[in-house]
């Protein structure tokens, strides 16, 4: 059986490059059970998702980015090219991005790049103070890799999601989980990662609803994740986004996941199985893992056929170097 790495075996470059591909690996594994229940990933995949097939809702070829991939890439080339105006450079890199016509644009996220076409102005975009979808978190990581400044790393989380996501709920997510992803780069044990957010003041200047989301995610862990349901996820199945598409029932299942302490090949298909927006939960479940255990945790296998494999790998260095900066 697979064991996790050691804190002390993981450089902060391989914490990063395992961050990015986590959540490249999570979205294409989630890619294949996307809108899927529970019963129905069981049934096409009775031994559990641990093949990229590609495949899903929208056929997807193994290894292809869907959304979830390319608007991290999206933000994450924002800080490689641009990171003294890294906030208009991620929403002209988004806006590129869906004028390509890609087959799955979330509402949100279509709602407030448009807004941002129309005026120019990323701090006037945004879908509005209803939308509480998980488009913003499943992109944020590339902040948490690339800002160690706390001060920086909070703005920068709020205002990339105020483009197409400015509900409290969502800018606090990518906050508290651009907080988690910092920590755990450092090499953080994830519980005390976790206890680090939950003590933070701030969280409650967005929403008292973060904090609950957090401690879900500890009842999650590390045994009830292998026993996960819609029915025990707050508003996973009957909430206004039924199907797992809340941005705070997402922050959940990371949140369970990190603390799981199996192996990252063990976990994500458990995050996998839980069905929905399964793509997405994989991408930000996948994230939290690989900032924890580090690129080699991942199995080559899952790597292999990854679209933007070359690109997120090479990048880890570019965003150690702006950590230091």
């Amino acid at each position: 059986m697979p064991t996790r790495p050691t804190l002390t075996e993981v450089t902060i470059d391989d914490r990063i490059a395992g961050a990015l591909l986590g959540v490249h690996v999570g979205d294409a594994l989630g890619a294949s059970a996307e809108f899927m229940s529970p019963a129905q990933v069981q049934e096409h995949f009775p031994l559990g998702v641990y093949e990229v097939t590609g495949g899903g809702a929208f056929d997807w070829e193994p290894g292809a980015a869907t959304d979830d991939t390319s608007l991290t890439k999206a933000v994450l080339d924002a800080y490689l090219e641009a990171p003294d105006d890294v906030v208009r450079a991620a929403a002209d890199n988004m806006l590129a991005w869906m004028r390509t016509g890609p087959p799955d644009v979330g509402g949100a996220t279509h709602i407030g790049l448009t807004r941002y076409a129309e005026s120019g102005d990323p701090a006037k975009a945004g879908a509005g103070h209803d939308q509480a979808g998980n488009g913003s978190l499943m992109r944020t990581i590339p902040v948490g890799l690339a800002r160690a400044d706390k001060r920086r790393r909070h703005q920068e989380a709020v205002a990339i999601s105020a483009i197409t996501h400015d509900d409290a709920r969502c800018t606090g997510a990518c906050v508290a989980y651009s907080d988690l992803v910092h920590h755990l780069v450092e090499g953080v044990d994830p519980e005390a990662a976790v206890e680090l957010v939950l003590e933070e003041e701030w969280l409650d200047e967005f929403s008292p609803h973060i904090r609950r989301a957090l401690i879900f995610g500890k009842d999650l862990a590390p045994d009830s994740l292998h026993l996960a349901s819609p029915e025990i996820i707050p508003a996973m199945e009957h909430g206004p986004y039924g199907g797992g598409g809340y941005v705070l029932d997402a922050l959940t299942i990371a949140v369970g996941a990190v603390l799981t302490p199996d192996p990252f090949e063990d976990v994500l298909p458990l995050v996998v199985q839980l069905g929905g927006d399964a793509d997405t939960n994989g991408a930000i479940s996948g994230g939290l893992l690989g900032a924890r255990d580090g690129v080699g945790a991942i199995p080559d296998e899952w790597l292999e056929p990854l679209e933007h494999r070359d690109h997120f790998t090479s990048a880890a260095s570019a965003l150690a170097a702006l950590r230091s900066g």
